[in-house]
């Protein structure tokens, strides 16, 4: 496919400025799976939506992008498969790798954050 457009992929543990980073991106669409888990604009974590947020969020990225939208993409993408639905959508693509470390937004427990870390995977 050959389009001006691009997707941004943000990762990074939660906490790491990833919503931040995205937010200030001036020309994109942000989206984050996150964002389907918002219940009257708070966000609710539950186990049995993760997938289908996560869905969501790629079918969210590839309407944008057909439409001609820059889009940024911030989710943890703990492992290196999961840029993969991504980049197959077939637009040009960066990567960006958020390693700072703030109060996380969403509540994730410490020992699920360094559980993450340790599994994590390096570009």
């Amino acid at each position: 496919m050959q389009t001006n457009n691009e997707i941004v992929l943000i990762r990074g543990l939660p906490g790491s400025g990833k919503s931040t980073a995205a937010q200030n991106m001036r020309g994109y669409k942000h989206i984050e799976a996150d964002m389907f888990l918002l219940v009257d604009g708070e966000y609710v974590y539950d186990a049995a939506k993760v997938k289908a947020a996560h869905d969501w969020c790629v079918a969210q990225a590839k309407e944008n992008l057909d439409k001609g939208l820059n889009v940024v993409i911030s989710n943890t993408f703990v492992k290196l498969w999961e840029l993969d639905r991504y980049i197959k959508l077939g637009y040009r693509y960066r990567i960006i790798e958020m390693r700072g470390n703030f109060k996380n937004i969403h509540g994730v427990p410490q020992d699920r954050i360094q559980s993450m870390a340790k599994h994590w995977e390096k570009i």
